[in-house]
């Protein structure tokens, strides 16, 4: 797998792409702030808690408001090891699904321990984080797929039976490597998917929100990025099923004004493949990121992941200036993940300042170990 067309990066291009990194990361952990509290509810007990509108607001969830769950937690860590896989590339080892799993492997860690060990010297910065160390209901899939070291691949994939859709919440910041091929952008998405989630849909599923991300990132309309997901979908064996949906989204948006009762039959029964397509759906006829947002929360699924997932879309699409600014101010992790997003772009846009064969800033080794 090799980086391509590296992209000449001016100012306004870095400021612009460091907008939608960060829009995409708050946009996600914003939307699954809003639906956590929400995600073993129904929509009429969503409504009998927090009213008949249902839930508009952020709500207490893990003893206040705008906490996360472990699907903000694993994307952060898919961020960490994008990073990890680019600082690598300099020792002439270059393969990012296992850069990716050690990452995924750190969060792990953070499922079992107290807190953070520092003895460990190649955790890097993140896993040094203590709220990462909170157990946000991760679900048995991602707890088996990362139980072990052991790697899993699209040949020997683990839980090759699981449709849920937390690979798919990891795997917006695949869609950030703006200076890769889609096919690459897909074909990563696809790989790392599979450590947890081995069944064609939900490893497919994380392969189009992937790259439906990446053409957001590139500034493509949403229709557009959809209809490039969906060619690139077709040439990979067991597509149907997350193609189908995704064309579903797209023909709901034309049958009137947005329900409940139309996200919850997009969703479905809560697999990759429905949750990708109401996030779809919601990011498409919001009429901004709270009424999108709100969208996708309030209804009988999994609201965490159909939040995240279109606060992901949002995100990428309009960039951090256009999300609610009195929900980010209480967001759990704001100042780590605004940390982390600025420093991924300043990775893509600047790494060879960073780190390189002739010397690299031992600050930034120190933050991204290349171990």
């Amino acid at each position: 797998m090799s980086a391509t067309s590296g992209a000449v990066w001016g100012r306004a291009e870095q400021q612009d792409f460091r907008g939608r990194v960060r829009g995409t990361l708050l946009g996600a952990a914003l939307g699954d702030a809003l639906g956590g509290p929400a995600d073993a509810l129904s929509l009429e007990e969503i409504r009998a808690a927090y009213g008949g509108e249902g839930l508009l607001d952020l709500v207490f969830g893990h003893g206040r408001r705008g906490t996360v769950t472990h699907h903000t937690q694993l994307s952060l860590f898919s961020v960490d090891g994008l990073i990890r896989a680019q600082v690598r590339r300099d020792t002439g080892a270059w393969h990012p699904p296992t850069d990716l799993h050690r990452a995924y492997l750190r969060w792990a860690a953070t499922q079992r321990d107290w807190g953070p060990d520092e003895r460990r010297k190649d955790d890097g910065w993140l896993a040094r984080e203590e709220w990462l160390y909170a157990r946000r209901d991760p679900s048995r899939a991602l707890l088996v797929g990362f139980g072990d070291g052991t790697m899993g691949t699209l040949e020997t994939p683990k839980n090759p039976g699981e449709l849920g859709p937390e690979a798919v919440t990891r795997s917006a910041p695949f869609g950030l490597l703006v200076g890769w091929e889609p096919q690459l952008v897909v074909q990563l998405a696809v790989e790392c998917a599979a450590q947890t989630h081995g069944h064609p849909i939900a490893y497919l599923s994380a392969g189009a929100y992937a790259v439906i991300v990446h053409a957001l990132a590139r500034g493509d309309s949403l229709d557009g990025a959809v209809q490039r997901a969906l060619a690139l979908l077709a040439a990979r064996p067991g597509h149907q099923p997350v193609s189908d949906a995704l064309q579903h989204a797209l023909g709901a948006v034309r049958q009137g004004m947005p329900t409940p009762a139309r996200v919850e039959e997009l969703a479905g029964d809560g697999t990759a493949d429905g949750l990708l397509a109401a996030s779809v759906y919601c990011a498409l006829v919001g009429e901004d990121v709270r009424h999108g947002l709100c969208l996708a929360v309030n209804q009988s699924g999994p609201s965490a992941a159909a939040g995240a997932l279109t606060g992901g879309l949002l995100g990428a699409l309009h960039g951090e200036t256009a999300l609610p600014p009195a929900w980010l101010v209480e967001l759990e992790g704001r100042p780590t993940i605004l940390e982390l997003a600025d420093d991924f772009s300043m990775e893509m846009t600047q790494g060879p300042a960073l780190h390189g064969p002739t010397g690299s800033s031992p600050g930034w080794l120190t933050r991204y170990p290349r171990a």
